[in-house]
């Protein structure tokens, strides 16, 4: 079974034991999380598909947090031609790791 999850302004295609980085949570590592933004629901075959409106109710997944961390870092330039000005700031996203357990 597949579904597609709502979470931190961002949308995931998901199956149980995947694992994927979203925006940050805070829930401490090793805790549970439950995301009820569930978009659509099928079976593996694509059959069975339920769509939400925009979500569905009474379904949600269940998860653990493996860890907090950081996304790679990214360079934002700032230049403005002719007057020999440019900055150049890096950025790293905060990202917490999970595991998706199950389908309720």
């Amino acid at each position: 079974m597949f579904a597609v999850i709502e979470t931190g302004g961002k949308q995931y295609l998901i199956k149980t034991g995947d694992t994927l980085k979203v925006e940050k949570l805070d829930v401490e590592a090793g805790k549970d999380v439950v995301f009820d933004k569930v978009l659509l629901l099928a079976k593996e075959d694509g059959t069975d598909v339920k769509i939400g409106t925009p979500y569905l109710d009474g379904v949600s997944i269940a998860a653990t947090v493996e860890e907090q961390t950081r996304d790679k870092k990214i360079r934002v330039v700032k230049f403005k031609r002719k007057v020999r000005y440019k900055r150049v700031i890096g950025h790293r996203q905060h990202k917490t790791k999970i595991k998706i357990k199950e389908v309720k």
